[in-house]
């Protein structure tokens, strides 16, 4: 633990003593000790990457995992085969063909036409290299849940402070258990996102749900709006996301891993729902 830490621990919870005697306490203990941490080396797994979407051509990322200190230029493995499985049971294989989506985001792999997805339908993923590593996932569509009001209300300011705050209410299905992400970003899906979180139906089960941003927004700003609804494994893979992304680099906070939606390997597959919305505030 660094002295740094120690400080502003010690001045926290000991707050009668100046910095100079927490400096010279922190260093009297000796509590700074150099350790050489060996770091697992396993072997290599496969890493993929696939959302499905309705009407959209389906792809995938394939990479593989990388010792922890490595450089981090992703690894892309070029011997991988892709098989998708259709809900009707016909089996099509991804084209090795790596690019950038409309959306600014890479694949490897990229099948021949637009899905067609209906809720309940099923898709199989299977992904082999010749190094004999198989990874395998089975996604689920979820139906799509409407958005039944946006509105926005702005506060009484004066007109150069003037912001409003965004609600969207709708309607959570009665005797599941359901997951949701509500997604705000201005003018573009391609800039970063202005409001992200996710909520589960626990104790809103099968009754009107109303989530809702601050006063962040100003006239006149385009804002495109989307409500995912999604399953469990998809809402672990996500939390555990954000976990790891919050606990790195902090020394106060736990190792999270990863909770794949996927077998053989490491990584998410699944089917994206949602709808989605634009307004213009004013």
């Amino acid at each position: 633990m660094h002295n740094l830490f120690i400080i502003r621990y010690l001045q926290k919870y000991l707050g009668g003593l100046s910095a100079l005697l927490v400096l010279a306490f922190a260093a009297g203990c000796g509590l700074q000790k150099d350790i050489d941490v060996e770091l697992p080396a396993g072997p290599a797994q496969l890493v993929v990457e696939c959302y499905l979407e309705n009407n959209q051509i389906p792809r995938l990322t394939v990479s593989e995992t990388t010792p922890y200190l490595a450089d981090p230029t992703p690894a892309v493995p070029t011997d991988a085969t892709v098989v998708l499985t259709y809900p009707d049971g016909h089996r099509e294989t991804l084209a090795y063909g790596p690019g950038i989506s409309r959306q600014g985001k890479a694949y490897t792999h990229i099948g021949k036409q637009r899905l067609t997805v209906k809720p309940g339908d099923k898709f199989v993923l299977d992904v082999t290299d010749t190094q004999g590593r198989h990874v395998t996932g089975t996604a689920i569509a979820p139906t799509v849940v409407t958005i039944d009001t946006l509105e926005w209300k702005f506060n009484d300011k004066p007109a150069e402070e003037r912001q409003a705050y965004v609600l969207n209410t709708f309607q959570d299905p009665a005797g599941t258990l359901d997951f949701y992400r509500f997604q705000i970003h201005r003018n573009s899906l391609a800039n970063g996102s202005e409001i992200d979180y996710m909520v589960e139906d626990r104790l809103n089960d099968g009754k009107k749900i109303t989530l809702g941003t601050s006063y962040q927004f100003e006239s006149s700003d385009t804002l495109v709006v989307s409500l995912y609804h999604f399953d469990q494994p998809y809402y672990r893979y996500m939390q555990s996301v954000q976990n790891a992304r919050n606990a790195n680099g902090n020394p106060f906070a736990q190792p999270s891993a990863i909770q794949s939606t996927v077998q053989g390997g490491l990584g998410v597959f699944t089917v994206l729902s949602y709808q989605r919305k634009t307004i213009i505030i004013k």
